[in-house]
């Protein structure tokens, strides 16, 4: 899609970068690791302590469990149809252009000179530059990891239904992992390596609006995307 909007002096064509369902699907993942970060050091360290009561109803840790597992199977279904979206998306189309960007010398070299303040903003084909392609992977690949390691702790407390069926197809990443023990392990570093990605993502979102204002930011919230026409 492609409109034109106009200013005093300067031409700009509008892109529809990423579709509706991109960007909700975008906003579900974000909300669901932050919710399970919130939740899984609480379950790991209960710091909070209900009211006494001569009646079994003060579950808080039962009910903060049910919440990680919730927002836990939330981001491994979002994730898996997010990755659907991207292969076979017409309109993800502008993110797999991004994926041959990562293949130019010149487009790397570019880009580190912007971030460097060395030079300026190459002209990009694809919704990421080569750097934001190969970190979004690097995310891809993490929530891969503690999704996996997530599971199988999942099915080492709930041993029937469900829990019996994933054991049946993930035990072999428990034995992977060495046993139990490194599986929660695994999963409390993965979850200190999205706290350490989460304010930088934030830090090079808010950079790259503020010294690029062409809908960087804000594009995960309309979708669009606003260039230069080139022909003005």
């Amino acid at each position: 899609m492609k409109n034109t909007a106009h200013t005093d002096k300067k031409e700009f064509q509008v892109y529809k970068e990423f579709s509706g369902l991109t960007r909700i699907f975008h906003w579900i993942r974000a909300f669901s690791i932050f919710g399970l970060i919130f939740t899984g050091f609480y379950i790991a360290y209960p710091f909070l302590q209900p009211d006494s009561s001569a009646q079994p109803t003060n579950f808080l840790q039962a009910y903060v469990r049910s919440w990680h597992l919730f927002l836990g199977f939330a981001l491994i279904g979002v994730s898996i149809f997010r990755v659907y979206l991207f292969i076979f998306d017409r309109a993800s189309h502008p993110e797999r252009i991004s994926f041959f960007q990562c293949l130019s010398p010149k487009v790397w070299f570019d880009q580190i000179k912007v971030y460097l303040w060395l030079g300026k903003h190459p002209h990009i084909q694809g919704a990421y530059n080569p750097l934001q392609f190969v970190t979004y992977f690097c995310l891809a690949v993490l929530v891969l990891l503690i999704s996996l390691t997530g599971v199988v702790l999942y099915y080492n407390v709930y041993h029937n239904g469900l829990g019996a069926l994933l054991e049946t197809c993930f035990k072999w990443f428990e034995v992977l992992c060495g046993g139990l023990a490194n599986v929660r392990l695994i999963h409390h570093l993965l979850t200190w390596a999205f706290i350490i990605f989460i304010p930088v993502h934030i830090y090079m979102v808010v950079w790259n609006s503020l010294k690029y204002p062409n809908g960087g930011a804000d594009a995960i919230i309309s979708g669009l995307r606003y260039k230069k026409d080139l022909k003005v």
